[in-house]
This record gives C-alpha cells, sequence and structure tokens, in this order.
C-alpha cells in the first residue's frame, strides 16, 4: 500500500472526506459528481495522491464548498520536497542589506 504523498496531501484528504461524509454520500458518488475515478479520489483522501488545482475545484464544486476551505492554512512547509525554505521576503532584505536593487 502506498504511504502519504504529504502532510498537505494528508489533510487535503481528510477535509475532502470530512466534507463528503457531511452529505452521507460514498466516494463513488462523489467521483461522479466530480468527474472523477472513484480509486483516484479513495487515492486524494488517503493523501497518497497529488492532485492538480482542476481536480481540487472539481472535488469543491461537486462538494458545494469554496476551495479555499479545503486548502485554508497549508503552506509550503507541508511539502516533503520544497527545495528552498527562503521567500521572497528573505531574498528582497538579503538584496537590500548587501545595498543591491
Amino acid at each position: 500500500m502506498s504511504s502519504v504523498n504529504s502532510e498537505a496531501a494528508r489533510l487535503l484528504g481528510a477535509r475532502i472526506r470530512d466534507e463528503r461524509q457531511k452529505f452521507a454520500i460514498n466516494q463513488m458518488e462523489l467521483a461522479e459528481l466530480a468527474g472523477l475515478h472513484f480509486t483516484n479520489l479513495g487515492k486524494i483522501e488517503r493523501g497518497q495522491a497529488n492532485p492538480s488545482l482542476h481536480t481540487i475545484l472539481r472535488i469543491a464544486g461537486a462538494l458545494n464548498v469554496n476551495p479555499a476551505v479545503l486548502l485554508d492554512g497549508m503552506t509550503a512547509d507541508m511539502l516533503p520536497d520544497r527545495p528552498h525554505k527562503i521567500t521572497v521576503a528573505d531574498l528582497i532584505r538579503a538584496r537590500e542589506a548587501a545595498g543591491g536593487s
């Protein structure tokens, strides 16, 4: 069995599952409404898949929730393969401290 893709994927999947369960529908029903295959939705709910923006929007639309509800509070720090911890603000501060533009 595959493992969780990232903390962000796990959290997104849990939020989708919670929203789905509020409506007392199964994965197959939600997948149909969102235009997805139910096995893909299952992987997303388990945090084993990294859904595209379009997929997130399809799921949010089917659940009738703002996609922001599903993504609220997530940060790049939740990704395992983030190449840099430096932000644009950090870069600008470093440039200003060095006297560059």
